[in-house]
């Protein structure tokens, strides 16, 4: 193979590989030069000089949810072995800490799903007490709020996303194929009176959420909560073709103003994701537009993914990874000390960032969603 289709693996401490390095983007690598603002002594700087503060952590692929543009109906999960431990979910977390991340959010799957998760949230918040973190949060899909709020808060939490396409009892039902909206709402208030700041995530649906999207919009800000619109993402499988239900958000942005007169500004708010946030003059709320497809973000990109079973992916829309997995659990461990152990790590992951690719592949036509990923939302981290 030659020129942009061949191919290299790069092998990390003859146990954790980075697969599937396209050599155009080592060749860029090579060549580019980190940002000023990113030289800075163990900080983690990827080839195009983008500092990496922001760790998203899948902490299982399970879900008390089946949304539609997520998942099939009846997944297949993985095996609990294949899973990381909370222990080692928590050693990694450690080291990514130590090497200059500031930010961690936990996802899914659902991840008040996982049992004993609590306990890896109060371990996570030793950070922000020490103030090595500055945020610890998560995506959630709220129906297990009610129960775990004030204990969130109490181990660091102070915001949280909540996944929510409608307001819509029967409809809510049907993109979630189980779901039950009052134990969302539920969990909302129950966030809200603990004290913590929420938004709303929606998935802008084409023929099934659209026209309830300005209501939406409305109930969010009268609530006090903030809310970003998404577009919908080429993630696996889901027995659903994309393109039927794909809504590009500068249309709906266009709707918005000219059709509802709506006047929005630029706000300069940076949560460290891919949000960009714009004030709505009527409400005095926020909303922000996530654009994988119609206008992507990565040229200022900090997040690297950690799924539920060690594999450290460098960008949500390629398939390079890092089995950390394979690190954690491999021989040259066995026996070794916290210092040696969390040095083989960091070794593991700053190899890891050195391939870290300019960008995703998603691109949209009238007929197809290209750059399509063969892993599910679940399996990568929401």
């Amino acid at each position: 193979m030659t020129g942009m289709d061949a191919r290299t693996r790069i092998t990390i401490n003859d146990s954790a590989t980075v697969e599937s390095v396209s050599t155009e983007q080592a060749a860029a690598a090579s060549s580019a030069q980190p940002a000023p603002a990113a030289r800075q002594a163990g900080a983690l700087v990827d080839p195009f000089g983008r500092a990496i503060t922001y760790l998203r952590i899948s902490v299982t692929d399970r879900c008390d949810f089946r949304c539609h543009y997520c998942m099939s109906e009846h997944p297949q999960f993985l095996p609990k072995r294949e899973i990381l431990s909370l222990e080692e979910i928590d050693e990694v977390a450690s080291a990514f800490v130590a090497m200059g991340v500031r930010k961690i959010r936990l996802t899914g799957g659902e991840p008040l799903v996982r049992r004993n998760i609590m306990w890896l949230i109060r371990r996570l918040g030793r950070h922000l007490r020490e103030g090595m973190l500055d945020e610890l949060t998560l995506t959630t899909n709220g129906s297990q709020l009610s129960r775990h709020a004030a204990d969130l808060f109490a181990a660091g939490v102070r915001r949280v996303n909540v996944s929510l396409d409608t307001l819509d009892a029967e409809k809510f039902r049907h993109i979630t194929r189980r779901g039950e909206l009052h134990k969302v709402l539920a969990g909302l208030d129950a966030v809200r009176d603990a004290g913590l700041r929420v938004k709303i995530n929606t998935v802008a649906l084409k023929g099934v959420n659209e026209h309830e999207i300005p209501a939406l919009i409305e109930w969010a800000h009268g609530q006090g909560f903030d809310i970003s619109l998404i577009e919908t993402m080429p993630m696996g499988e889901t027995g659903e073709d994309r393109t039927d239900h794909y809504l590009p958000l500068s249309h709906l942005r266009q709707r918005l103003e000219n059709d509802l007169g709506w006047q929005l500004t630029r706000d300069e708010l940076n949560t460290g994701g891919p949000s960009r946030y714009w004030r709505l003059s009527h409400t005095g709320g926020r909303i922000g537009f996530i654009t994988p497809l119609s206008a992507h973000f990565c040229d200022d990109c900090n997040r690297v993914r950690l799924t539920a079973t060690g594999q450290l992916y460098m960008c949500l829309g390629q398939n390079d990874r890092a089995d950390l997995r394979a690190v954690l659990r491999g021989k040259e461990m066995a026996g070794q000390g916290e210092a040696a152990r969390r040095q083989q790590l960091q070794q593991a992951i700053r190899a890891a960032i050195a391939h870290k690719p300019r960008g995703h592949d998603f691109a949209i036509s009238s007929t197809e969603i290209r750059g399509q990923m063969p892993r599910t939302m679940n399996i990568t981290g929401g």
